[in-house]
């Protein structure tokens, strides 16, 4: 009977959609109703603080934050990955409805790809068991 939110970066698309499918089927495959998950998208992984924090107010039990920022040339890399673990934790400690951080924060693009669904499995199925896991914890408290 729990009910989700996942919210997704459109960037790096091919990878966040990995990873979305991944937590859906996780979701579905232990016991979630379709109609009691919630996509929304968002921008980039930077949007996924504001999109969670709005996932939040939907009477959800968690939310899945799915981003994948790739490192690059420039900061760009660092203060993404920097903003996103700090604005996903201030929603965890501020709110009663727990955030799961699916983001990707890998040095190039073949290290997502093989963790979104490649050679090295997906991350999205372990949060999606997180989710399922704090949302029982949520309930119990």
């Amino acid at each position: 009977n729990f009910r989700f939110g996942i919210v997704v970066s459109e960037w790096n698309d091919k990878i966040t959609e990995g990873l979305y499918n991944g937590a859906l089927d996780a979701l579905l495959d232990c016991g979630a109703q379709k109609e009691n998950i919630i996509r929304w998208n968002v921008p980039g992984s930077f949007e996924l603080i504001y999109g969670s924090k709005k996932m939040q107010q939907q009477n959800v039990d968690a939310v899945i934050a799915i981003g994948s920022v790739i490192q690059g040339e420039t900061k760009h890399f660092d203060f993404v990955c920097e903003a996103v673990s700090h604005g996903i934790k201030d929603l965890n400690v501020l709110h009663d409805v727990p955030v799961i951080f699916c983001v990707l924060t890998d040095h190039h693009k073949q290290q997502s790809l093989d963790r979104s669904g490649g050679k090295h499995g997906n991350k999205g199925i372990e949060c999606a068991v997180a989710a399922i896991k704090m949302a029982a914890l949520k309930n119990e408290l």
